[in-house]
């Protein structure tokens, strides 16, 4: 590619390169700033910007892109124009003027500068360019942001995962414990419970006291009850007693359940063994994503 040109009245030389690297995508449309047109002109920014409001009505929308506050403040912060924006550039209360192909043309009738015709040939030879090389490289960069999308997505999942680790709120959705698991199947089960928001049911036709001491694991303000095929004498004082020193768990006699279910707020947990059993034998659950809690506690 030939790279040479005339210079700039600053004496630098134009190259496509030099004026390629200034040529940026704002919101979707190849654009040059103020700043650096300035520069390429060999005037004063303030100079340009009175001679495009001196002759605003030769400058529509699609030559001219009048930058938010914020998004100036963008290219400052993030050094977008590479040596050319001053720290603390102040465009006097307005945003960052962006000037099309189009605008860039125009922008030379206006200007009276010694060497605004060279510099806008070299300048229009760059955006023509620039349009080839991105024509010509439509394919990769299409790839590439379907490759960066991609891994944008599996980050947010990581995030998504690590967040519901550190809340331990991601629990397996089922699974098996053995003989002997009786430590880890009554983490698992207590975790569960300590997990509950709103309110936990237990159906499970043999409870006794060490269901009372697991539930009681479960937040501040979350209710318990439950739902058990008979409650014994004994059992019925040892509810008596809990309930005088911690919050009540009501429990109630219901005959018709054969399996267990735990229930915690609106998710519904089926239960191979009674909790009071966990880990003697070998037991399944299941978190039962298609049965809503709302259905079995309206048939309670």
């Amino acid at each position: 590619m030939d790279n040479k040109s005339e210079k700039p009245q600053g004496g630098n030389p134009l190259t496509l390169d030099s004026v390629g690297n200034r040529i940026f995508t704002i919101r979707g449309t190849q654009v040059m700033i103020d700043v650096d047109l300035a520069i390429l002109y060999g005037v004063e920014n303030r100079v340009l910007r009175q001679a495009v409001r001196r002759n605003i009505d030769s400058f529509p929308d699609d030559f001219l892109l009048r930058l938010s506050l914020d998004e100036s403040n963008s290219l400052i912060h993030n050094g977008v124009s590479q040596l050319v924006i001053p720290s603390g550039y102040n465009t006097g209360g307005a945003g960052i003027f962006a000037f099309t192909e189009q605008g860039v043309a125009m922008l030379a009738t206006v200007l009276k500068s010694k060497n605004a015709k060279e510099v806008s040939i070299a300048i229009m030879r760059a955006f023509v360019a620039m349009r080839r090389f991105l024509a010509s490289n439509a394919q990769v960069f299409q790839r590439l942001d379907s490759i960066e999308y991609r891994l944008l997505e599996s980050d947010r999942k990581f995030e998504d995962l690590y967040s519901k680790l550190e809340e331990k709120s991601l629990a397996p959705k089922q699974g098996i414990f053995y003989d002997g698991q009786i430590y880890d199947s009554y983490t698992f089960a207590t975790d569960l419970i300590q997990s509950a928001k709103q309110r936990i049911i237990l159906i499970d036709n043999y409870v006794d006291n060490s269901v009372l001491t697991m539930l009681d694991k479960r937040a501040e303000n979350v209710t318990a009850e439950i739902y058990t095929l008979s409650v014994s004498h004994k059992f019925r004082l040892d509810i008596e007693k809990h309930d005088q020193q911690y919050s009540p768990i009501p429990v109630k006699v219901f005959t018709k359940a054969h399996d267990r279910f735990l229930i915690i707020d609106e998710k519904v947990y089926h239960f191979g063994a009674s909790l009071k059993d966990l880990g003697k034998k070998w037991f399944a659950f299941s978190l039962m994503e298609e049965t809503s809690a709302a259905e079995i506690l309206s048939r309670l």
